[in-house]
């Protein structure tokens, strides 16, 4: 493959990434993997969640991809375009890492932006864990996010429609 190709590839890779999670988050871990997700949305002082299990089916993914790509594993069935696709998998994570778990719920750093990009996917993911159940909910990608004026309205129509159940703070 072209050196053009590669990057085009993990590129390409990285950002459909974001709409694989967007309908995980949104089907899964809001629908049967509620279980594992739903520590995620209540207040606690622990290291880890039961929801940092998903973390490992991302991982998965990206060294199966490594792995078909591999010419030492896979020897001469080797598909190159795993590695790249696994690589972009990778970058993901490592975004996913950085912006979601990082900035949005400061388990790492400390550091609230007060304007710009960073600041509307903070206030977008706020609006996420607006819902104290499964049911509703907006801005389930973690990457890409929507005007926060437009969430609000939505989880309005929600909660007047009796889809979701919003927290008191933002129930006006």
């Amino acid at each position: 493959m072209s050196l053009l190709a590669i990057l085009l590839l993990v590129l390409a890779t990285t950002v459909a990434m974001e709409f694989v999670a967007w309908a995980s988050h949104k089907y899964i871990m809001h629908g049967f993997g509620w279980a594992w997700h739903r520590d995620h949305h209540e207040p606690h002082d622990k290291l880890l969640e039961k929801n940092d299990l998903f973390a490992i089916f991302g991982a998965a993914m990206s060294i199966s991809m490594f792995v078909i790509g591999s010419p030492m594993i896979m020897g001469a069935s080797a598909w190159e375009p795993g590695t790249w696709i696994g690589l972009g998998i990778l970058f993901y994570g490592i975004i996913y890492t950085l912006v979601h778990d990082g900035l949005v719920h400061q388990r790492y750093f400390r550091w609230v932006p007060r304007r710009g990009y960073a600041k509307r996917l903070v206030q977008a993911h706020k609006l996420h864990h607006a819902t104290t159940g499964k049911e509703g909910g907006v801005s389930f990608g973690f990457v890409f996010a929507r005007d926060p004026a437009k969430l609000k309205a939505e989880l309005k129509a929600q909660r007047e429609a009796g889809i979701a159940v919003v927290r008191e703070v933002l129930a006006d």
